[in-house]
């Protein structure tokens, strides 16, 4: 049975597994979902259509939920989904979503979000996602597994960062970020390729050398970006780096893509 705080207020006809803890003062609107093993700590707030999945932990005044900070929202049933093994810090927020992005703002498995971060309405956040203290995505924002976003950073709406990325701190990223991509500045500009987390995830000394040649083809080169597009392109059958950054441009066409100052390259 749930273990439920006495202070708490819990509407039915919420979804609570078994073994959710609940602690004081907790307050959770009716339409919630708790998986097995959830744990909210006091303070907590929990509204609209959201679900949380298995062994999640929520702390203290954090709220998740709440409708979307968004003129466009007239309180449409719109939903968010947490997924399981994340670790939600004190006053992080996370908005449901809206009609018109597709009502749903999902959050993936092993996201950890420290103190005052936020995940805005219609976000997609991938796998084992860190938010550091006060990172904020704007609405509809994507960002894939494994990246790191750096305290204070803030991410324009719309704005997509690909997997395994590395947004520095007090960053502000207005512009799409290529998987591995390492972001750095008031305006944002790429700085390089996130070795550090690609050496974690497996990454050879040569696979690094190959990575940083397509990365010299498509920022350096001679040509337009898109003859250097091409270039990459021609690579993507035997370059796994180039085959998921040519996949990550070719996805969404119309976004302008983060790009180095031009004549730096970092070396790491």
């Amino acid at each position: 049975m749930a273990k439920i705080d006495p202070t708490a207020r819990v509407e039915n006809p919420a979804g609570l597994a078994d073994d959710v803890e609940i602690g004081p003062y907790a307050v959770l609107g009716p339409d919630v979902v708790l998986k097995e093993g959830v744990k909210l700590l006091a303070h907590v707030n929990i509204q609209g259509a959201t679900t949380i999945g298995a062994r999640t932990t929520v702390f203290p005044f954090a709220s998740l939920g709440t409708a979307p900070q968004s003129v466009h929202y007239k309180g449409e049933p719109t939903a968010l989904f947490i997924g399981s093994d994340c670790i939600i810090r004190e006053h992080a927020t996370a908005s449901i979503g809206t009609a018109g992005g597709g009502g749903v703002t999902r959050i993936g498995n092993g996201v950890m979000m420290m103190t005052g971060s936020h995940v805005g309405h219609d976000c997609t956040v991938g796998d084992s996602v860190i938010f550091a203290n006060n990172a904020v995505l704007g609405g509809h924002v994507s960002v894939g597994e494994f990246t790191f976003l750096g305290g204070q950073c803030a991410v324009h709406q719309f704005t997509r960062i690909g997997a395994q990325c590395m947004i520095s701190g007090l960053t502000g990223v207005r512009e799409d970020v290529i998987p591995f991509g390492n972001v750095l500045g008031q305006a944002g500009k790429l700085v390089g390729l996130n070795v550090i987390g690609m050496k974690r995830r497996g990454f050879s000394k040569s696979d690094l050398h190959a990575a940083r040649a397509v990365y010299r083809d498509l920022f350096f080169g001679e040509g337009t970006f898109e003859a250097r597009l091409e270039t990459v392109r021609e690579q993507a059958g035997t370059s796994a780096f180039a085959a998921a950054v040519v996949s990550f441009i070719d996805a969404d066409r119309k976004r302008p893509i983060c790009q180095p100052s031009r004549g730096v390259i970092k070396e790491e």
